[in-house]
């Protein structure tokens, strides 16, 4: 899922909206570009969120659907506040991946996560972030560049601590405490953070013991990002390199639901995960 910048849920959910009114209309995504003159792919990117929606599209979309007023004003305000600005606008360089991500964590009321190498974002230490995000720019990056992100950073975090605030489930790999990221200090730092937060009551912290060997979540690192309302289904966010990928699909979307389910069972229990993080930090 591709798109502009702002609240993307917001953007989400009108597209969905729009794509059900047209197969309630009994129309294909081509028939409904032929009757406004458009190509399909413009209604195709319009109901995958891909872009946003003028208000003159809008219109012409409601007139074809036969859409009622009172629906009509409803779906006016929907466009209105997908076109907000969020705080990560400000920062003009961030790419639309990551301003989309974003987006869709400030709306969300739960993560569940499996986090391989690494400490999810949400529960980094400054300094922590600080020695990831440079190692992941390399080191032709300007300082300020590295500073900017390590900012990005802390400012999502505040999701943790709002009025109704997210809730994080995060199954972590045991070779994430083993890697050193900044050095052995910077590490304990880190550590004794999850201590910490794992006390709030909306942060949950297993970790995930190399002995139990194999598990459905060995190859690659997710996130599932669930949401308040009924009508806007999980997403599963996977990071990559050069790009991120945001699956759907309701099939697959469950099939990560299953392997996260199934990693939590055989993670250590949240008391004892604490105790193994406490020991980590006994040895730096």
């Amino acid at each position: 899922m591709a798109g502009g910048r702002g609240p993307t849920l917001r953007r989400r959910r009108l597209a969905g909206e729009l794509r059900i009114l047209r197969e309630r209309s009994g129309l294909t995504g081509e028939q409904a570009g032929e009757r406004l003159g458009w190509s399909v792919s413009k209604v195709s990117r319009i109901e995958t969120a891909q872009v946003g929606v003028r208000t003159p599209d809008l219109t012409a979309l409601c007139d074809l659907y036969e859409v009622s007023d009172t629906k009509r004003e409803a779906l006016k305000d929907l466009a209105r506040t997908a076109m907000q600005r969020g705080w990560w606008d400000t920062y003009e360089t961030i790419s639309t991946d990551y301003a989309n991500y974003i987006g869709l964590e400030s709306e969300a009321t739960s993560i569940r996560c499996f986090s391989q190498t690494l400490i999810h974002g949400l529960l980094q230490t400054e300094d922590y972030a600080r020695a990831v995000i440079r190692a992941a720019l390399m080191p032709f990056t300007p300082a300020s560049e590295i500073d900017r992100r390590v900012e990005i950073r802390m400012t999502r975090q505040k999701i943790l601590h709002r009025d109704n605030p997210l809730s994080i489930w995060m199954v972590l790999d045991e070779a994430a405490l083993k890697r050193l990221v900044g050095g052995s200090k910077i590490m304990k730092a880190q550590c004794e953070s999850l201590i910490q937060l794992s006390e709030l009551p909306n942060v949950t912290i297993q970790v995930l013991a190399s002995s139990v060997g194999a598990h459905p979540g060995a190859n690659t690192p997710f996130s599932i990002l669930s949401f308040p309302e009924v009508y806007d289904p999980d997403v599963v966010y996977i990071e990559t390199m050069t790009s991120s990928l945001w699956i759907e699909d309701d099939s697959e979307v469950h099939r990560y639901s299953l392997a996260f389910d199934q990693m939590r069972a055989m993670a250590l229990s949240p008391d004892d995960s604490a105790e193994l993080i406490t020991e980590v930090v006994g040895r730096l």
